[in-house]
């Protein structure tokens, strides 16, 4: 009877971690951005609960680090979730001063319904970058 108890309890944490991961990846993307100093708090949190879990399993709590390492698990998944509000284009800070384009952008269709490139432009910037003056050449 205990084994089974055990057995249900592990596929039912199996199944609420994976759920979390999925819907850390699938769910749509918060509205609102989150700051990059709170997403990095919760990184740290969850290295902490591992680094905790780690030693936790050390002294042989099995229980204890398992719940721990969920905790974490769960954590990770949290922030997955929310650095996909992230806007791209944000600098390192977060302040809108990136150089890059959105992720989130797809080039216009074409008239049959493929996906076009404006090879004309590509060559325009690609030349522009080319021609920068080289440094301690």
């Amino acid at each position: 009877m205990f084994a089974a108890v055990s057995q249900t309890w592990k596929l039912l944490l199996t199944l609420t971690l994976l759920g979390a991961m999925l819907c850390s990846v699938t769910v749509r993307a918060p509205r609102e951005p989150i700051e990059r100093s709170d997403l990095r708090r919760l990184v740290v949190a969850a290295v902490i609960l591992y680094g905790v879990g780690t030693l936790a399993s050390l002294s042989h709590h099995g229980v204890l680090a398992g719940t721990i390492y969920a905790s974490g698990i769960l954590v990770c998944s949290l922030a997955v979730w929310l650095s996909r509000g992230i806007n791209r284009d944000d600098g390192p800070d977060g302040d809108g001063n990136g150089n890059g384009p959105s992720g989130d952008e797809r080039p216009p269709s074409g008239p049959d319904g493929l996906l076009t490139f404006d090879w004309d432009e590509f060559e325009r910037e690609f030349s522009s970058w080319s021609d920068r003056t080289k440094i301690g050449v």
